[in-house]
């Protein structure tokens, strides 16, 4: 007998990059500083799922990077920084940190978490802009990866 399709376990990883988002979320819109965020988001319902040392590098690496990283991302952009929506701003920030900054993460995994919280969190076709400008990203930070991974997919 069949049941509702339960929703699979997030991992400690998602749940981190879900309240890095969050967090983004209240820097991009509220102007919120790290210190802040780092306790609003602690509290939170869920947040001892996540895993504490990846949110804070992820979340503390954005900020601190920023500028370095709206400027590599409008080279793949159609529009301004400035003109994307807080929610597809803040998966494209943390994503590239990922794709930059963890080489330890590979960068499908970087962009299939990226498709996902912009599928969960953003409007209805964010993720497919989402997808273009990290993939677009991904060849030029990672090209020997990302070339590897094409020719296994051949």
């Amino acid at each position: 007998m069949n049941g509702p399709a339960k929703k699979p376990l997030k991992s400690a990883r998602r749940r981190a990059r879900e309240f890095v988002l969050q967090g983004l979320y209240q820097w991009l819109v509220g102007g919120a500083d790290e210190a802040a965020i780092e306790a609003h988001l602690a509290d939170g319902d869920g947040f001892d799922k996540a895993d504490r040392e990846f949110f804070s590098g992820l979340l503390r690496g954005v900020l601190a990077r920023q500028e370095a990283l709206r400027e590599r991302l409008q080279a793949h952009l159609d529009r301004p920084f400035a003109e994307l929506s807080p929610i597809e701003a803040g998966v494209l920030l943390a994503g590239a940190y990922e794709l930059l900054h963890c080489p330890e993460t590979p960068y499908r995994v970087v962009i299939n978490e990226a498709i996902e919280l912009a599928k969960e969190f953003g409007g209805t076709d964010g993720h497919k802009y989402v997808n273009g400008v990290l993939d677009k990203l991904a060849a030029e930070a990672r090209p020997a990866e990302v070339e590897a991974g094409r020719a296994g997919r051949r």
